[in-house]
């Protein structure tokens, strides 16, 4: 047989052998990554997104109903079948149901950036696991958290940390109980939905440890008491500010039969009094006795004439 028309009969067999083969090369490559755990945040965050579409499909269906109800009761109420009460229900729950399609949506995207992320963030085989990751900072957090327990002086400077009467200390420890159960559960082989499971707990773990953090400094008075130098430029810019658009009045001189009954009254009260007020004070006594002595010599000599 000719071998110019073996080849042209059977020239597809060599590309689609070489077709084959890459995409067994590459099956295996991704199912040793998926196998040793590399992969294992991807998966996650598809099943994320995929939970996600669901539920913003079960949204959106149920946002058609909402309109359907709302049409057919509106043509009730047109028949007089139906009340303006039942019209204004059907409302609110049209409203109710766009805002959880938008929410739903929003969701999805969100889910969308995360898995993108996660493709980008591919660990190699030299680099920590993602489970490793995932453990690493469970463990970074359960250390801020035994700092407070352990360090005397934080204990005293931050009383919050160790209440368990606080609500934010409460729920903090209810999220580190369940993120300790997301970790047990997420031992051996791990599926991608235990995965999403336990960085969700370590996530709010997170979050839990700094609301708690941050309520424990307000109650210390760590974060409502300004800057030293900020306070004393806003004193020093407000009393010029003020002067200029409020027009004080000056009150008026004080007179010497005020000074004189305020000393009488109160005679212990001039010793508190700064040093310019008894200045003013000295020299209205000194003035109101030379001024008597005057008056009493001047009618002496008025009377020796007569």
């Amino acid at each position: 047989m000719d071998p110019l028309l073996l080849a042209a009969e059977w020239w597809w067999i060599a590309p689609t052998a070489v077709a084959a083969g890459t995409a067994g090369v590459m099956g295996m490559r991704r199912h040793s990554s998926t196998v040793s755990g590399r992969r294992l945040a991807v998966d996650a965050a598809r099943h994320d997104l995929r939970e996600a579409q669901l539920a913003a499909a079960e949204r959106r269906t149920a946002l058609k109903i909402a309109r359907a109800d709302l049409a057919r009761v509106s043509a009730e109420r047109a028949a007089q079948r139906a009340t303006a009460e039942q019209v204004a229900g059907a409302r609110r729950m049209l409203r109710e149901r766009e805002r959880d399609a938008k929410a739903a949506s929003a969701d999805v995207r969100a889910r969308q950036v995360r898995l993108n992320a996660a493709r980008a963030a591919v660990p190699s085989a030299s680099e920590p696991k993602p489970l490793d990751r995932l453990h690493a900072a469970h463990d970074a957090v359960t250390a801020r958290w035994m700092r407070y327990e352990t360090d005397l002086a934080l204990q005293i400077a931050y009383p919050g940390m160790t209440d368990v009467k606080s609500p934010v200390t409460a729920a903090y420890l209810r999220a580190a109980g369940h993120a300790v159960e997301m970790r047990r559960a997420a031992a051996g082989r791990v599926t991608p939905a235990e995965f999403a499971a336990y960085r969700d707990a370590v996530a709010d773990l997170e979050r839990a440890f700094e609301a708690a953090e941050h309520s424990a400094k307000v109650q210390a008075g760590r974060l409502r008491r300004p800057p030293p130098g900020r306070m004393r430029l806003r004193t020093c810019s407000a009393v010029p500010l003020t002067r200029s658009i409020v027009p004080q009045a000056r009150p008026p001189p004080p007179s010497r039969r005020g000074a004189v009954a305020a000393s009488r009254t109160n005679p212990t009260s001039a010793a508190d009094l700064p040093v310019a007020q008894r200045i003013f004070l000295t020299v209205f006594f000194c003035t109101g006795i030379v001024g008597s002595f005057c008056t009493d010599t001047e009618r002496g000599r008025a009377w020796n004439i007569r």
